[in-house]
């Protein structure tokens, strides 16, 4: 018997007799955000009169800051900025899901709050229409620790037919896979697709595509629900970019961008002009690639299993070892879109589409402005 938590084990017929109770005209709003560590999330509920039609008709709230690594016990009241609206597949109709912003006493940006200066990068380049895939991949895990599926003393078989496999043998795990991918689907988030990656217990879902800050949006809501699933489940999902150490795959967030003269004919050289500018900035990229400034990568991007050394730059057509894939289609038909494949699965959506969109769209003189936050995000507080 794999390593389940308690609650999972719960009579769920009763549950599902509460859950179909009716609520009247009210309606439940759950507040996700991110936490002090940048990678983890929160959430909790209040109650609205009627179901909110806009972002809008959703009131700020604020939370204990002190208690998420984001604030000290002195003074600890965060606000709760809602940003992007979607359903509930937990609770359904009417009830809803908001993705919050988090600022601090003051009302400037949260330490982690990476949404507010890409929001400010993305309304720089609008005029490009820049378009991003992200391809998540994640591991589950048992609550003692170890992977789904695996034997309990001893590793399953070498990697070989586990990537997009299907048997007993092969998939583990399937069920939150496909509960997942509706869960999106019902919440309204832009699920691309999904398939089992090379480790055994290890999967990969798409978001996308989405254009600019909607990219960001998307993909934690995506993870939310997914950590969300995993709970009803009783089993846990890590985004950890090595999960196991040896001869298995680490686990990426690949992430696809095209701008609009990319996608139109002869786009290839705007290609080209990206890899000279991304080549340049290597570094700097790889800062942004996961919450601990390039640490966590460190172990992932080794220059094995299908990865690039984390030192080096490069890039080619249908290449997955190097930093930057040009896809075949895309080499042939000389338009279209790149794939970084630099970013660690633990990744800040936020920080990684803002950098990409500052290093290819913007000039030198302007990387790594410094923006005034006093002026430029402030939040008119809400009646």
């Amino acid at each position: 018997m794999e390593s389940v938590s308690v609650s999972s084990q719960l009579n769920k017929g009763v549950r599902l007799q509460y859950m179909n109770l009716p609520q009247g005209d009210k309606c439940q709003v759950t507040y996700v955000w991110i936490d002090g560590t940048g990678q983890g999330l929160r959430n909790k509920t209040r109650t609205l009169d009627q179901e909110p039609k806009t972002i809008h008709d959703i009131p700020e709230w604020n939370f204990d800051g002190s208690s998420t690594y984001q604030a000290e016990g002195s003074n600890s009241d965060m606000y709760l900025i809602p940003v992007a609206m979607f359903r509930d597949p937990f609770t359904l109709d009417p009830n809803k899901l908001v993705l919050c912003e988090v600022l601090k006493y003051n009302r400037l940006p949260a330490e982690t709050n990476n949404r507010a200066r890409c929001r400010k990068i993305m309304e720089q380049v609008k005029e490009h229409v820049i378009w991003f895939g992200m391809e998540q991949e994640y591991t589950l895990y048992g609550t003692d620790g170890h992977p789904f599926g695996w034997p309990k003393n001893g590793y399953p078989k070498p990697q070989g037919p586990y990537y997009c496999g299907v048997g007993a043998d092969c998939a583990y795990g399937r069920d939150v896979v496909e509960c997942h991918y509706k869960a999106c689907m019902y919440a309204g988030v832009n699920i691309y697709g999904t398939n089992a990656e090379v480790m055994p217990s290890q999967w990969e879902f798409q978001i996308g595509p989405c254009e600019g800050l909607d990219m960001g949006d998307h993909l934690w809501m995506a993870r939310f629900l997914l950590h969300r699933v995993c709970e009803d489940f009783g089993i846990v999902s890590t985004l950890d970019p090595k999960p196991m150490t040896g001869n298995w795959n680490g686990a990426g967030c690949h992430t696809n961008v095209s701008t609009k003269v990319m996608r139109e004919e002869d786009g290839i050289k705007f290609i080209d002009e990206a890899m000279k500018k991304l080549e340049t900035r290597h570094q700097k990229h790889i800062e942004h690639y996961d919450p601990n400034g390039g640490k966590d990568n460190l172990r992932r991007l080794t220059g094995h299993h299908e990865t690039s050394s984390i030192d080096d730059f490069s890039f080619g057509v249908a290449n997955r070892a190097s930093s930057i894939r040009i896809p075949r289609h895309v080499g042939q038909e000389k338009k279209g879109y790149f794939e970084d494949r630099r970013p660690a699965a633990n990744c800040d959506p936020y920080s990684v589409t803002m950098i990409l969109a500052e290093t290819v769209l913007l000039e030198p003189e302007d990387y790594d402005k410094v923006y005034d936050f006093e002026k430029e995000y402030m939040f008119e507080k809400k009646d």
